[in-house]
C-alpha cells in the first residue's frame, strides 16, 4: 500500500512540474509588474523579474512559486509600505534588491516578511533602509541563505532587526551579513534551528540574540564590533561552537552575554578584545572548553546563582582580568586551562603545573566594588595586592581554583562548520531535524 501511495506522489509531482509554467517580468514583457506575474501564475510556477526598479507596494506572495531576479532588480517600497510578504508555503524567492521601507512606529514593519509559512528558502537578497530587513512569523522548516542586510541604526528605539524570527522551528540561518541595526539576528520562542556563518557588525545593541529559545546552535560566526555580541537569555540546550566575539567595546559591552541558559556547550570559540569576554548570570550546567580568551578586559565573568559548570581545555591569553567569581559557595569546576599569568612549575615535565593558580585576583574583586581603583591596573601596590591573596585567599572564593593548570596552550583550532566532530545538533541527540 506505501509504495503505490509513494508512486502515486512522485507521479503527481513530476506532472505539478510539467504543467508548470515560466513567466518574465520587464517594462516590455507581457507582465510587466511583478504582481501580474503572480496573479496569472499557477502554484508551481517559475517567475523570472529583469532587472529594473519597481515601485508596487507591499507584494503578496500567496501561492507556491519561485521567484528569480536577474540582474538583481530592486523592489523599491518608496518609503511607504512594507515590501515582500511571503504567505505561501514552498515559496523560493532570489536575487532581489529591496529598499525604503515605510517607517512605523506602531507596525513592525520588513522588507520581506515570510508569514506562516513553511518550507521556503530566502537567498541572496540585498535589503537597504529598512525597519526590519528580513522578518519570519510563525513559520517554520526554512532557509536564510547568503543575504545582505545594511542599515544606519543609530539608536535601539528607531530601529529594528536586520533577521528576525518570533515563533519559529526548524530555520536555517546561514552566511547572510548583517550590519548596522538594532541586532544583527534576533530570535524569540525560536526551537531546533541553526545559525551559521553569519557575518555581524556594527549593530546598536546584539549582534545576535536569543530569547526563550532551545535546542539551537549557533557556529562559525563572527560578531564584530557590535554594542555587544551576543545574548543568549532564558533558553536551554544551545550550542556555541567555533564563532569569533570581536572588539564590542563599551560599557556594558559582552563578547558572549548569558542570562538564565542551563545545559549550553561553548567550545572553539574566540574572544579576543571584548570589554568582557563572557558573563554569565544564573546559569547552570554549561561546558566551557577549547576557547580562547585574548586581550579582553574580563575574560569570563561569573555572577551569582552559576552552578555546576565545567571550565576546561581553555586558553587565557593577555586579558587584563582573566576571571571573577561574585559568589562565595560555587561547585564550578576549572582545572586544566593554560593562564598565561601563571607562574608555577613543573618539576615531572608532565605538561601540568604543580602548584594550583589562582586566576582571581584580588585587584578585580576591588574593582568591582569601586571600578575607579581601575585606574591603578599597573601599578607596583596592585601586583603585590594580588601576590598576597594569593599567598593567604580572604576575599576571593577559596575554591576557584586551577588544580591542574597547563603549561602549555591548548589546541584550539577552530571548529569548522563542515567538521564531522560537530554535531548538527550536539545536545540533544534526539531531535528529529
Amino acid at each position: 500500500m506505501f509504495r503505490w501511495i509513494l508512486i502515486s506522489t512522485l507521479m503527481l509531482a513530476g506532472q505539478a512540474v510539467l504543467l508548470a509554467n515560466t513567466f518574465r517580468v520587464c517594462k516590455t514583457c507581457p507582465a510587466s509588474s511583478v504582481r501580474e506575474a503572480i496573479r496569472q501564475a499557477r502554484p508551481c510556477d517559475t517567475i523570472f523579474v529583469e532587472t529594473g526598479i519597481y515601485k508596487e507596494g507591499n507584494i503578496l506572495i500567496d501561492k507556491e512559486l519561485t521567484l528569480i531576479g536577474n540582474g538583481r532588480p530592486v523592489l523599491d517600497g518608496e518609503g511607504k509600505t512594507e515590501i515582500v510578504t511571503i504567505a505561501a508555503n514552498h515559496v523560493h524567492f532570489e536575487g532581489f534588491v529591496i529598499k525604503n521601507v515605510g517607517t512605523s512606529y506602531s507596525e513592525d514593519r520588513a522588507g520581506i516578511r515570510v508569514k506562516e509559512a513553511s518550507d521556503f528558502y530566502v537567498k541572496n537578497c540585498r535589503v537597504e533602509n529598512a525597519f526590519f530587513g528580513i522578518y519570519l512569523q510563525k513559520s517554520k522548516n526554512g532557509i536564510i541563505e547568503g543575504n545582505e542586510v545594511v542599515g544606519e541604526a543609530k539608536d535601539e528605539v528607531s530601529s529594528g532587526n536586520a533577521i528576525h524570527l518570533w515563533y519559529c522551528n526548524n530555520v536555517l540561518i546561514i552566511n547572510n551579513k548583517t550590519i548596522g541595526h538594532r541586532d544583527g539576528i534576533y530570535l524569540e520562542f525560536v526551537n531546533f534551528s541553526t545559525v551559521q556563518g553569519n557575518f555581524s557588525e556594527r549593530n546598536v545593541r546584539y549582534g545576535l540574540h536569543f530569547m526563550f529559545s532551545n535546542d539551537d546552535i549557533y557556529r562559525g560566526n563572527t560578531f564584530y564590533n557590535n554594542g555587544a555580541g551576543v545574548a543568549v537569555m532564558y533558553s536551554k540546550r544551545i550550542g556555541m561552537f567555533a564563532n569569533e566575539f570581536k572588539n564590542n567595546w563599551g560599557p556594558a559591552a559582552y563578547g558572549l552575554l548569558l542570562k538564565e541558559i542551563h545545559d549550553g556547550q561553548i567550545e572553539g570559540n574566540t574572544f579576543q578584545e571584548n570589554t568582557v569576554g563572557i558573563f554569565a548570570e544564573t546559569s547552570n550546567r554549561i561546558v566551557y572548553s577549547k576557547n580562547q580568551f585574548i586581550q579582553n578586559g574580563w575574560a569570563l565573568k561569573i555572577s551569582g546563582g552559576c552552578q555546576m559548570n565545567n571550565l576546561t581545555n581553555n586558553n587565557f591569553i593577555g586579558n587584563s582580568f582573566d576571571l571573577a567569581v561574585h559568589s562565595a559557595g560555587t561547585d564550578n569546576k576549572f582545572d586544566g586551562n593554560f593562564w598565561s599569568d601563571y607562574a608555577g612549575y613543573d618539576l615531572d615535565h608532565n605538561g601540568i603545573g604543580d602548584v594550583p593558580h589562582r586566576p582571581m585576583k584580588l585587584f578585580s574583586y576591588v574593582v568591582s566594588k569601586t571600578p575607579e581603583s581601575l585606574v591603578l591596573l599597573r601599578s607596583l601596590f596592585v601586583d603585590i595586592l594580588n601576590f598576597s591573596e594569593k599567598v593567604s585567599p580572604i576575599f576571593t572564593p577559596e575554591n576557584v581554583v586551577d588544580n591542574q593548570p597547563l603549561l602549555k596552550t591548548v589546541d584550539s583550532q577552530r571548529w569548522t562548520v563542515d567538521n564531522d566532530t560537530a554535531p548538527v545538533h550536539p545536545l540533544s541527540s534526539t531531535v528529529n531535524r
